[in-house]
C-alpha cells in the first residue's frame, strides 16, 4: 500500500498527511467508554502502523480522558517524537483534581495553564497544532487567541486553530494571529460549513479544513444497523441523530452511498473519506482504535473521485437530508459560534 500523500494545511507552513488519526474514542471520557471499550495495546498498535501508512498526524485533547488520551498518545509515540505531527486542544475546563468541571475556560491564565499541562501529559516540550476547542462565551476569543499567539512565540507551540466556530468568529481570531486550521465537523451527513459560512471563511482566508466524524461518527461504516448496537455507556445513544425513527431514516441514505461504493469497488467509509478529501486544503481525521479499519481509512486518501462521481454522491446525500441533529439540543448551542 503507497503511503499516505501530504500537504500544506493553510498559509502558515504546517506540513501533514491529508489524512490524520482522531485518538478520541482510546479512552474513557469522564468514566464512559465514549465508542465502546477500547484496549491500550491495541490503541497504540494503530498509532505504530498509522505511521507505517504515512498517517502521522494525531487528534487528542485533554478533555479525552480527560488527560488520559494524551498519556496514551505519549506512550505511543515515546522515542519517536519527531516522526509525529500532534494536534491537541484545550477549553473544556479541567481541574486540579483532573476532572471536568463541565465549564469552558478560555481566560489566558488557563490557556498558559492547560498548555503546560498537555506538554507534560505528551512528554514533549512542543505541539505541532493547538486547538481552542470550544469558545469561552465569557471570554473574548481575541483575548485567548493573544494568549495562544504567545505560545507560539515561546515555542511551545508551532501553529494555533479553533474548534466549532463560526465564520465571524474565524476573522476576529485570525486577525489577532494567524490560524492554520480550523476544526468542524463534516461529512456526508453533515454538510453545515457548507452553508454557515465556515468553508468559505477559510478559503478566503487561506486557512486548512479540518474534518472530524468524516465517518458520521461510524454511521458510514455500515456496521451499526439498529440503536440497540451501542453498549450502554456509548455516547452516541445520546446524539438525535442516531436515535428512533431517525437512525432508520438515516439508514436509508447509507444504502445509497452503499450502492455507489460498490460500483466505484470501495467500501462506503472509503468513498466518504475520499468525497471529503475532494476538498482543496482539507484534511480528514477519522477515529479508530483498531489496525484494520486504520489500514481502510488509509486507502481511501489515495482513492480519486472525479466530478461526476462527486456531484452524482452529493445527489443522493444532499445537503440537509441526514435526520436529526449532531448533538443534543444543550450542546448545539456552542457550536459554530
Amino acid at each position: 500500500m503507497s503511503k499516505v500523500k501530504r500537504i500544506k494545511l493553510g498559509s502558515q507552513g504546517l506540513d501533514v498527511a491529508v489524512e490524520g488519526l482522531g485518538c478520541m474514542g482510546m479512552t474513557p471520557i469522564a468514566g464512559g467508554d465514549i465508542y465502546g471499550k477500547a484496549n491500550e495495546a491495541e490503541s497504540i498498535a494503530t498509532i505504530h502502523r498509522a505511521l507505517e501508512l504515512g498517517i502521522d498526524f494525531l487528534d487528542t485533547a485533554d478533555l479525552y480522558g480527560p488527560l488520559l488520551n494524551e498519556r496514551l498518545i505519549a506512550k505511543a509515540i515515546k522515542g519517536r517524537r519527531d516522526q509525529y505531527t500532534i494536534a491537541t486542544k484545550f477549553g473544556f475546563e479541567v481541574g486540579d483534581d483532573e476532572k471536568l468541571t463541565w465549564k469552558f475556560n478560555g481566560r489566558p491564565d488557563y490557556v498558559k495553564k492547560a498548555a503546560e499541562r498537555s506538554l507534560k501529559n505528551l512528554g514533549t516540550d512542543y505541539i505541532d497544532l493547538y486547538y481552542l476547542h470550544r469558545i469561552d462565551p465569557e471570554t473574548p476569543v481575541e483575548e485567548t487567541v493573544g494568549a495562544m499567539s504567545e505560545l507560539v512565540q515561546e515555542g511551545k507551540v508551532r501553529y494555533i486553530g479553533l474548534s466549532e466556530v463560526s465564520g465571524d468568529t474565524i476573522r476576529k481570531a485570525h486577525g489577532v494571529h494567524p490560524l492554520s486550521a480550523v476544526q468542524t465537523e463534516y461529512s456526508l451527513f453533515e454538510r453545515e460549513p457548507e452553508v454557515n459560512g465556515v468553508l468559505a471563511t477559510l478559503d478566503e482566508l487561506g486557512i486548512g479544513f479540518v474534518a472530524y466524524s468524516p465517518l458520521g461518527r461510524g454511521f458510514i461504516t455500515g456496521d451499526l444497523q439498529s440503536p440497540d448496537d451501542f453498549t450502554a455507556d456509548d455516547f452516541r445513544r445520546h446524539i438525535p441523530r442516531f436515535q428512533g425513527d431517525n437512525f432508520y431514516k438515516n439508514l436509508e441514505l447509507l444504502k445509497q452511498i452503499q450502492e455507489l461504493a460498490a460500483e466505484k469497488g470501495a467500501t462506503p467509509s472509503q468513498l466518504a473519506l475520499a468525497w471529503v478529501l475532494s476538498r482543496k486544503n482539507t484534511v480528514a481525521i477519522p477515529g479508530t482504535k483498531r489496525v484494520r479499519y486504520i489500514e481502510e481509512n488509509a486507502a481511501a486518501a489515495n482513492l480519486v473521485l472525479d466530478q461526476a462521481e462527486i456531484e452524482k454522491l452529493e445527489s443522493v446525500v444532499p445537503v440537509g437530508s441526514a435526520s436529526g441533529t449532531r448533538y443534543d439540543a444543550g450542546q448545539m448551542q456552542f457550536v459554530n459560534v
